[in-house]
């Protein structure tokens, strides 16, 4: 049976209770999976027509009265070819294609839960009824298209979302929660603010305008200047490898379904999902001293990976990542005071944010790679690193990485949702794999260790996260545009132009907007791109050799002399506000 926690029990029976509602409505009904997912759960269905959203209110009322009808959860355990001659005469193919798929595997067992006069497929476990379920804590959210196990060649289902809670409170605050977040949808921002756009010709891969550049080279900047002052070493490797590599690597025995590989004559070429083997080849190049280490590579690595069309979410989740990934060969003895120094990096970079990181211990998985041995041992110094910074941590069991375990850092955002950016992973398996070496101080080959570690994650999510978190109005520093300068009238387009070239003389990203509208349509279009400084200037300013300034989130205006105006937000940037 697999092991779920409290919440997803009662999101997954939720689910059951959805199906077998939508077979009260559509007794033709066929069906697919329904997992619990965060917040709530889906379920697939192929059904005689396209629902529409009037549908989710009657469903939710037939779900009502089966909870009300107190259903018992019932278990039983079944042959499968039982099963399978069951749900066939049903016409359940996809569950009868579920049971074949299960057979494969070596069950000559499945398990079925029954509610009411519903059946179906699933391991579990569930509540003990349908009552336990509050019927004034659930909503269905929304219908969309879902490909049958998420491939792109299977036929089309049509999935319902909701979402449950233990009270009705709860699900109000989450649906308040919701709405707030529709406000500052990244997708939304990101084209309001000229950022960035998605294409139907290149699927899960933003094309970024001018402006976003900006965040972006900001970022990048960043992130070079604080891994500089820690010693690394910026390297640039390709894209693309022969098979062979990631066989090395174990990468095509763990993780080829997520990789793009081709033929080329008697080859097969991947492209890379990850940069950890190609800074292992770099390594190799010499003999090396342990004098040497550590050794700090740092790249700002483009990977791609095969990701299924329903998983992408525009910055989110993309097919094209770019990481600011580091990878670092060191001794054994060294492990313990490099991690430390890396979660020191960590609340270096997210102090910068005002973001507080909370920190995870993820754990050897069942299908890990590699000596036990080592394995206890990364786990060991992980922890010890963890508890000589005094950071507190949850742990997530089997949760590591196939060839290491790691420490995962999470944010919460502005609305409390949280996201999981930066993670650090210790790796005892690719040197041993790639028999890497270095000459210890007694003239012998040792076998170095290895970490992994990407502070930001990818920038794509980051910054995706960052638009939501600021709700647009992102810090000066990072802004793509400093100052708006706004002459009254036409009169003063050329004071304008004087004081727009003074700042951008002091790498101050401003504008000019003189375009032939009134003074107030074109304040209002400086509030709506979120830029953080108005400048306007008319008569007055021109004579006095000032400017009239307005911040982004203050509507009181403040008059100042030009020059004391460019040392002010000269300051606020160089001090990252």
């Amino acid at each position: 049976m697999v092991k779920l926690d409290k919440e997803e029990i009662l999101r997954h029976s939720t689910a059951h209770v959805l199906a077998a509602a939508v077979l009260e409505m559509f007794p033709e009904a066929k069906f697919g999976m329904g997992p619990a997912i965060e917040n709530g759960f889906y379920y697939d269905f192929e059904l005689p027509r396209t629902l529409i959203p009037e549908d989710l209110p009657l469903l939710e009322e037939r779900m009502k009265k089966i909870i009300k009808d107190n259903h018992k959860f019932e278990r039983a355990e079944i042959a499968s070819k039982k099963a399978l001659d069951n749900f066939s005469k049903l016409k359940q193919s996809y569950k009868a294609e579920l049971i074949k798929d299960l057979e494969e595997e070596g069950n000559k067992n499945v398990c079925l839960y029954t509610q009411g006069t519903f059946v179906d497929l699933c391991a579990g476990p569930h509540l003990d009824s349908t009552g336990e379920i509050n019927p004034e804590a659930f909503k269905l959210t929304k219908i969309s298209g879902a490909y049958w196990k998420g491939e792109e060649k299977n036929k089309q289902l049509q999935r319902i979302y909701g979402v449950v809670f233990e009270t009705k409170k709860e699900l109000e605050n989450y649906l308040k929660q919701q709405e707030e977040a529709e406000k500052y949808d990244h997708k939304k921002l990101g084209k309001e603010l000229d950022l960035f756009s998605f294409h139907p010709e290149a699927p899960g891969s933003p094309f970024w305008h001018p402006k976003g550049m900006v965040v972006w080279n900001e970022l990048e900047k960043l992130g070079k200047s604080v891994r500089k002052k820690y010693g690394y070493l910026e390297i640039q490797t390709p894209i693309l490898a022969k098979s062979a590599l990631w066989k090395i690597s174990g990468h095509w025995e763990h993780y080829k379904e997520g990789m793009y590989h081709f033929n080329i004559g008697k080859e097969t070429y991947c492209l890379k999902p990850m940069d950890c083997p190609f800074n292992i080849k770099i390594y190799q190049e010499k003999q090396r001293s342990y004098k040497e280490l550590p050794i700090r590579y740092t790249e700002i690595g483009r990977i791609i990976r095969k990701e299924k069309s329903g998983e992408l979410n525009g910055l989110l989740r993309v097919a094209n990542i770019t990481q600011d990934d580091a990878h670092i060969f060191l001794t054994e003895n060294q492990v313990v005071d490099e991690i430390r120094t890396l979660l020191r990096m960590v609340k270096e970079y997210y102090k910068i944010f005002g973001i507080e990181p909370q920190f995870f211990f993820a754990t050897r998985p069942d299908g890990f790679m590699g000596d036990i041995k080592n394995w206890d041992k990364a786990e060991k110094d992980l922890e010890t690193a963890l508890e000589k910074e005094k950071i507190k941590h949850e742990v997530k069991e089997k949760d590591g990485a196939f060839y290491g375990p790691k420490i995962d850092i999470d944010i919460k955002d502005t609305l409390g949702r949280k996201w999981q950016l930066a993670t650090i992973q210790l790796d005892f398996q690719l040197p041993e794999r790639f028999k890497l070496a270095y000459i210890d101080k007694n003239g012998k080959k040792k076998t170095p260790v290895m970490i992994h570690a990407a502070i930001f994650g990818a920038f794509e999510r980051f910054i995706g996260i960052l638009l939501e978190h600021y709700g647009g109005k992102l810090p000066l520093w990072l802004s793509p545009i400093h100052v708006a300068v706004i002459p009254v009238s036409e009169k003063f387009n050329k004071y304008a132009e004087k004081v727009n070239s003074l700042l951008l003389k002091n790498n101050v990203r401003s504008e000019v907007n003189n375009k032939s509208e009134t003074l107030g349509k074109r304040i209002s279009e400086a509030e709506k791109q979120k830029i953080p400084y108005m400048v306007v200037v008319g008569e007055k300013e021109e004579k006095s050799e000032t400017v009239a300034t307005r911040e982004r989130n203050n509507k009181k205006q403040v008059v100042m002399k030009l020059d004391e105006f460019v040392e002010k937000i000269k300051k606020e940037i160089s001090e990252k506000n």
